[in-house]
């Protein structure tokens, strides 16, 4: 695990302490992969019903609250797969 996904992990747990209700998958370029479901936050490259892929840089200013995800990915910053309902779900819970 690399120090960006593991504060990456940290930071997510923080924000969704009630977990998900779909599964998630975050991708962070040249980092590794975060997911993100009803039993919490993890580690972990597995089938998700949404993948949001982005660079440290991305993920790190959503984190922090400096960027929202809507604008991120309006911007082309973060790149979304999959179930589009659950992104938007988490990226309320991000904000």
């Amino acid at each position: 695990m690399s120090n960006v996904t593991t504060q990456a992990v940290e930071a997510l747990r923080a924000k969704l302490s009630g977990g998900f209700d779909s599964t998630a998958k975050f991708v962070i370029e040249g980092e590794g992969s975060i997911m993100v479901d009803g039993d919490g936050v993890r580690e972990g490259d597995e089938a998700a019903d949404v993948t949001l892929t982005a660079d440290a840089d991305t993920f790190q200013s959503i984190l922090e609250g400096d960027l929202d995800p809507t604008s991120a990915f309006m911007s082309g910053k973060l790149a979304v797969d999959g179930d589009m309902g659950a992104a938007m779900r988490l990226g309320s819970a991000l904000s």
